[in-house]
């Protein structure tokens, strides 16, 4: 399974993005989903995470409200929709995905920069 993440970039203080998670390899397995990410200087931490089809969601707390995991299966892409962006979401994003619940997430994406001016 390979992740790959996309979609960051600069973007005003109250603005929102879509980044993008596509998804190859043995796309025939039920993954789940989550992404996470890494502010400048600080550790990596959870941002929000699925089931396979989506429809269970779970979202930190700093994130609740403003951020929507979704995904495309046609595409074979995951999405996280950010809204309401506030400088401190300044982070590397990663995408990952794991193939059992109750395991490590063991593949991931490369980060994708969100970077917000306030």
């Amino acid at each position: 399974v390979q992740l790959q993440a996309s979609g960051g970039g600069v973007v005003q203080a109250g603005g929102s993005l879509r980044l993008s998670c596509a998804v190859s390899g043995r796309t025939g397995r039920n993954l789940f989903m989550a992404w996470f990410r890494q502010p400048p200087g600080k550790e990596r931490e959870f941002v929000a995470r699925a089931g396979p089809t989506a429809y269970y969601a779970d979202y930190a707390d700093s994130v609740k409200g403003r951020a929507t995991i979704s995904r495309d299966v046609a595409k074979n892409t995951w999405y996280l929709q950010m809204n309401n962006l506030v400088p401190e979401d300044t982070a590397d994003y990663y995408c990952a995905a794991k193939e059992r619940y109750g395991t490590e997430y063991n593949y991931w994406g490369q980060g994708t920069l969100v970077t917000v001016s306030s």
